[in-house]
């Protein structure tokens, strides 16, 4: 079945709802992915849905996406985070060379992990980089193909690299998984089956064909709308749908239990007039959350050029958009946890999960104040020398 006929990703997401919801409790035990729903995950291609055509890839428009991560996120936010994170990652085939994309992606069960950029360096060398290092937080390594690492480059007489912002550039060197030592660091309240682990890597050799860099969206060498988007917009964007699918799925199960629910004996919560305002508010904030993210993604990518970047107006757009539908759905989960009261406590609850879940979610970067006061400092004008 080509691309062109097969049933789109949202659909195939919810198919594998049923599977995702039976290994539920072994993803959450083991923190990790049964073999055999990975397998059907990647059958399912919804690991290679922004992953380029050219490499194998579906191309997937982002809203499309969103949709997609978000109904995965509705039966199990890990999976959904794996996905994710898979389809961040392989973003970078847009700046890699065919041949390099070949390596990487040809097996179609092929994914790439990596940690966030830290204090680490590499030494450029004749023909590529030696990397010494370790990295934390890497989504999906336990399944990953291949590894990356960002690093600043440090040059033959130990001094930095600069991009053409006059800044150390940070450069993504890939190699595959078995070059790296993966140490079991992920111990946390929430999203445990994302296996977001630690790696390190010992004076590897990474060649100038498997590097390149992500801050710089004007050097992609793929063309098409959806890699006009910046890298770290379509992770926010992916976060988001993740938050969307908690806080939609922990909404559901409160109006269910409201309408069986009868605390002491008296009304159902259900028709409780404070209750019912309450339901209608959650549900207005999630909406327009995830209705004002669609149309920003939407809008930018019908209008985004083939080749040029989308503008700094445009990624300010993106994350503002993604911040609010992250926050927004934050704000809905907690409603629904504090309404559901007792039944919301227990261990297997349908609460209970994905209350730690959607909190450990909202701890991460994408989350924070700080981007509301990035994107108000470009709406009064200010014109930063980067915005990702």
């Amino acid at each position: 079945m080509d691309i062109q006929t097969r049933p789109d990703p949202v659909a195939r997401a919810r198919e594998l709802g049923p599977p995702i919801i039976a290994a539920a409790d072994e993803i959450e035990r083991t923190r990790r992915i049964p073999e055999a729903l990975l397998g059907r995950l990647h059958d399912s291609r919804l690991f290679r849905m922004l992953l380029p055509r050219s490499a194998g890839g579906d191309e997937t428009e982002p809203a499309l996406y969103v949709a997609a991560v978000e109904e995965l996120a509705r039966h199990d936010a890990s999976i959904a985070w794996n996905a994710f994170v898979a389809n961040s990652s392989a973003l970078i085939a847009a700046y890699l060379e065919p041949a390099a994309n070949h390596a990487v992606f040809a097996d179609p069960r092929s994914t790439v992990a990596w940690g966030p950029p830290n204090a680490s360096r590499a030494n450029a060398v004749d023909g590529g980089y030696r990397v010494t290092g370790r990295w934390d937080f890497a989504s999906g390594c336990r399944h990953a193909s291949w590894i990356g690492a960002h690093c600043q480059v440090l040059e033959a007489d130990g001094t930095p690299r600069l991009n053409r912002f006059g800044r150390p550039t940070v450069r993504t060197l890939l190699f595959p998984a078995g070059e790296a030592t993966l140490i079991d660091t992920w111990q946390t309240i929430g999203l445990c089956g994302t296996a977001s682990d630690s790696y390190r890597v010992d004076d590897v050799f990474v060649s100038e064909a498997f590097s390149t860099t992500r801050e710089d969206p004007t050097l992609r060498r793929e063309r098409g709308p959806l890699y006009a988007f910046t890298m770290q917009g379509l992770y926010a964007a992916g976060v988001a749908a993740v938050a969307f699918g908690i806080a939609r799925a922990m909404l559901s199960e409160f109006i269910a239990l409201a309408s069986r629910k009868a605390p002491r004996n008296l009304a159902r919560l259900a028709d409780n007039a404070v209750v019912q305002a309450d339901v209608a508010r959650a549900e207005a904030r999630l909406g327009s959350a995830r209705a004002y993210l669609i149309e920003t993604l939407t809008t930018i990518h019908a209008h985004a050029d083939e080749v040029a970047p989308i503008e700094v107006a445009d990624r300010a757009r993106v994350r503002l958009a993604c911040t609010n539908a992250i926050q927004g759905a934050v704000e809905v989960a907690d409603f629904a946890y504090k309404g559901a009261g007792v039944d919301a406590i227990f261990p297997g609850s349908p609460f209970e999960r994905r209350f730690r879940d959607i909190h450990t979610l909202s701890q991460q970067i994408q989350a924070r104040n700080a981007h509301f006061e990035q994107v108000g400092q470009i709406l009064f004008g200010a014109s930063p020398e980067v915005f990702l």
